[in-house]
C-alpha cells in the first residue's frame, strides 16, 4: 500500500506542532519533516537532540508516521548528522537535491560522486538517501537520473520522484516514472500548471489543479508495487502570505484527490 504524507514545508510559516496537527486532521498517514536551511527548519539538524523529545511527543499525539526528512547538502558533514538524527527518530528516508548546474557533464559527474558518498554514509545508519530530478540542478531530468542510478549501486541510495519537476523538464511524468520506478524509494508529489521555471502559486500546486496526469502517475507506482510514501510538497506558502486555513485547505484538497486515485487503483 502507498502511504500519503505532507512535507511540513507547506506550513513554513507555522511551528511543527501546528503543521503536524493539521496534516493529521486532513487524513494523512505521515509527515515529511522539513530541515532545509534558509527555507524551513522544523528540525534544526545542529540541535536535533534538543528537539527530539518534542518531535517524538508531537508524532505520538498526532499518530503521524515520520516517513522522511528533507534537507540540503552543503558539502560538509551536515547530511551525516541528518542521517544520525533520522535513525534516532525512526525516519527511514532523507531527501536531498543534487545541486549543481544543468547541462554540465563534469558537474554531473561530481554531483553523482557526492551522492555516492552520501549513500554510503546513509547506509551506515540504516537510512536511505534519495535524490530527485530538480529544475536547474545537475540531476534535472530522466537521462541524468538514469546516470545517477547507473553509477550508484549502494543500498543507501534511491530515487525521489517528483512529477512537477519532470513535467517542467518537458517530459511526461508517468512515462518518465516507468523508467526509474525500480529505484524509487520516495515520491514528492504536487501538481503544476505550465512548464515555467517555478511550480507556480501554492494553491495551483494542489493535486488535481494543474496539467499533470497524476492519476496516471499514481497508476505506475501502484502497478510497480511501490509501497513507500507519496509526500505532498507545496512550497512558497509563507512568501505568498497564506493563512493557516489556506494551507490546511491545500493539504486537505490534495489528500482527497490522491486518496481517491489510490483507492481506485487498489493501492490504499
Amino acid at each position: 500500500m502507498i502511504s500519503l504524507a505532507v512535507n511540513s514545508v507547506l506550513f513554513d510559516a507555522f511551528d511543527f506542532a501546528t503543521a503536524a496537527r493539521h496534516i493529521a486532521a486532513a487524513g494523512y498517514d505521515g509527515i515529511e519533516i522539513a530541515a532545509i536551511p534558509g527555507m524551513c527548519e522544523h528540525l534544526e539538524v545542529d540541535r536535533w537532540r534538543e528537539q527530539a523529545a518534542d518531535v517524538r511527543a508531537i508524532l505520538a499525539e498526532t499518530g503521524l508516521k515520520p516517513v522522511s526528512m528533507e534537507t540540503a547538502d552543503r558539502g560538509d558533514d551536515r547530511c551525516e548528522r541528518t542521517f544520525e538524527a533520522s535513525a534516532e527518530l525512526g525516519i527511514p528516508v532523507v531527501a536531498v537535491g543534487s545541486g549543481g548546474t544543468s547541462g554540465d557533464p563534469d558537474d554531473l559527474r561530481e554531483r553523482i560522486a557526492r551522492l555516492a558518498e552520501l549513500a554510503d554514509a546513509a547506509a551506515q545508519f540504516g537510512v536511505t538517501v534519495v535524490c530527485k530530478a530538480h529544475v536547474g540542478s545537475a540531476v534535472y531530468d530522466t537521462p541524468t537520473t538514469l546516470a545517477a542510478m547507473a553509477a550508484i549501486a549502494s543500498p543507501g541510495f534511491g530515487i525521489n520522484m517528483d512529477p512537477s519537476h519532470i513535467h517542467r523538464a518537458g517530459e511526461v511524468p508517468k512515462e518518465a516514472l516507468q523508467q526509474v520506478v525500480s529505484r524509487v524509494r520516495h515520491s514528492h508529489i504536487r501538481d503544476c500548471k505550465g512548464r515555467q521555471q517555478g511550480p507556480g502559486a501554492p494553491p495551483l500546486q494542489a493535486c488535481g489543479r494543474g496539467d499533470i496526469d497524476l492519476f496516471g502517475y499514481c497508476k505506475v507506482l501502484a502497478d510497480a508495487g511501490y509501497e513507500g510514501a507519496a509526500s505532498l510538497e507545496v512550497i512558497g506558502a509563507a512568501k505568498a502570505g497564506l493563512s493557516l486555513a489556506e494551507v490546511a485547505i491545500i493539504a486537505a484538497e490534495s489528500y482527497g484527490y490522491l486518496n481517491a486515485c489510490l483507492k481506485q487503483l487498489g493501492a490504499r
